[in-house]
């Protein structure tokens, strides 16, 4: 009887859990792909620039700030909610799905304008 009151103690909060509750000022999924994007594309041209490693990461750090004004989110929001879709690995790779599917037709989409 004791074991049992101690494995229900120990496993209540787990079922209480409900992973369908978000929390309130989380970025929707949408809105974390459309950041994403946009992060990823600062991560490029700042490390495509010729500069010194320390250089790209204070131009990267400036780049992120203006994609933050861009989508006028917080980097304490995007933070708080990076962890939480990090939390579940399949919704995690389902953003980044989304996320890597708009960069090839970007970069696709680049290379057709090139061409012309």
């Amino acid at each position: 009887m004791k074991r049992f009151l101690i494995l229900s103690i120990c496993f209540l909060p787990l079922l209480s859990c409900n992973s369908s509750n978000k929390p309130e000022g989380l970025l929707s999924e949408d809105k974390m792909v459309e950041v994403l994007i946009d992060i990823h594309l600062t991560e490029g041209i700042a490390s495509a620039m010729p500069v010194t490693y320390d250089s790209s990461k204070v131009l990267y750090n400036l780049l992120e700030k203006d994609v933050f004004l861009k989508h006028e989110v917080i980097d304490s929001v995007f933070t708080q909610s990076m962890l939480y879709y990090l939390r579940d690995p399949a919704e995690m790779e389902q953003i980044y799905s989304r996320v890597v599917d708009s960069l090839v037709v970007r970069e696709s989409s680049d290379g057709i304008i090139d061409q012309f």
